[in-house]
């Protein structure tokens, strides 16, 4: 049997970028959903999974995964052709951008970055090749070959010492035993408040929330649960994180499974997932807790998940209250897993999954109906 096609190993840089584009959910909607389909991958999705997440054929992903292992974060961004004959040849072309890659005190210039400005008058002071151009050439040129006036950012490089491990780890699991894999995590704060979004309005008259001066309502956390062999996404809402809420959701999450078979939970590496009661319950019901490396959370199948959640329940919403939210919250749950099928999937794929939501249709904490399968 042929191995199933995943993207390579992600680096901490590759998966925190992953993670800011799919949080926020804004900019291109091609370069969103490619990096749901590797982010989805890299935690150990299979490709008819990630379809039914993003609503594409299977080939398209299969395409979008394979451009990833080749390009890197560079398929992200589409590639458009045509247009008028270019002026620059490539060499020209690649000098610019890497002048605007350099700082400006390399080449002798007292001040920290660039303007359009100060970079277009250094390119036409240069003596072995000057090249003369408007700021708005010069500002459409770098934002072809991907160069954006940005804010220097940090980052965090993972320094677990068992770091390949713990990946290698969540890789064999989520192949050989996706069944028997459950992700976990919170999301959250989710707050009272009108949130911003986008969606379908006529032209220059977007729709518009009221602002929101006062915020009695405090903030709640959605502790969730993704079966990765099932495509089954449920949770609960609750006050706050905690290892006691941690722990009862753990012990719903085995009730999904009550045939005794061990199951291999996956989750951050919060204070409150690690605690005594934790590791004790752990011990004794034969389930096994997997934790990303540090820094590393994209490795955890549920984060592609959050996707959506955020921008097709958060983003554009207002709530008069918590209870409301959750309504909307689980009504949104409902639908996804009554209805993230792709139209390609084969129908004993479909009537399998839809017997397996009819049991485990229920919140945590409520007596399985009958054993699952």
């Amino acid at each position: 049997m042929a191995d199933p096609v995943r993207v390579r190993r992600l680096s901490d840089q590759e998966g925190q970028q992953l993670l800011r584009i799919t949080r926020r959910g804004t900019g291109s909607p091609i370069r969103l959903r490619r990096a749901l389909v590797v982010l989805a991958s890299a935690g150990g999705n299979t490709v008819p999974a990630i379809a039914r997440l993003v609503q594409v054929g299977e080939d398209t992903i299969r395409q979008v995964i394979h451009r990833s292992n080749e390009m890197g974060m560079a398929s992200l961004d589409p590639r458009w052709a045509g247009g008028r004959p270019r002026l620059l040849s490539s060499d020209e072309e690649q000098f610019i951008v890497a002048t605007a890659n350099t700082r400006p005190e390399a080449v002798g210039r007292p001040f920290t970055r660039w303007s359009l400005r100060k970079l277009a008058d250094y390119l036409t002071t240069l003596g072995a090749r000057p090249i003369a151009m408007g700021r708005e050439r010069l500002r459409l040129l770098l934002i072809k070959q991907g160069i954006s006036f940005q804010r220097t950012k940090t980052w965090k490089e993972s320094n677990d010492p068992q770091r390949d491990a713990k990946l290698a780890r969540i890789d064999y699991v989520t192949t050989y035993f996706p069944q028997r894999v459950l992700a976990f995590d919170e999301f959250g704060p989710l707050a009272i408040r009108p949130q911003a979004g986008s969606g379908w309005a006529p032209k220059g008259h977007p729709r518009r929330l009221p602002a929101n001066y006062h915020k009695l309502h405090g903030v709640r956390q959605f502790h969730g649960c993704y079966s990765v062999g099932d495509d089954h996404l449920w949770g609960v809402v609750r006050r706050r994180k905690s290892a006691a809420n941690t722990l009862a959701a753990l012990i719903s999450i085995r009730r999904a499974r009550p045939d005794g078979a061990p199951i291999y939970v996956i989750l951050d590496n919060l204070s409150a997932h690690k605690g005594t009661k934790i590791r004790m319950w752990a011990a004794g019901t034969r389930s096994s807790c997997a934790s990303p490396p540090t820094y590393a959370s994209w490795a955890n199948p549920i984060e592609a998940q959050f996707g959506p959640l955020r921008t097709f329940v958060i983003a554009g919403s207002n709530h008069p209250n918590h209870p409301a939210l959750i309504a909307h919250l689980h009504r949104y749950l409902r639908w996804r897993n009554a209805n993230a099928r792709h139209p390609d999937v084969l129908a004993a794929q479909r009537r399998e999954r839809a017997r397996i939501r009819s049991e485990r249709q229920r919140r945590w904490g409520q007596t399985p109906r009958r054993a699952a399968a």
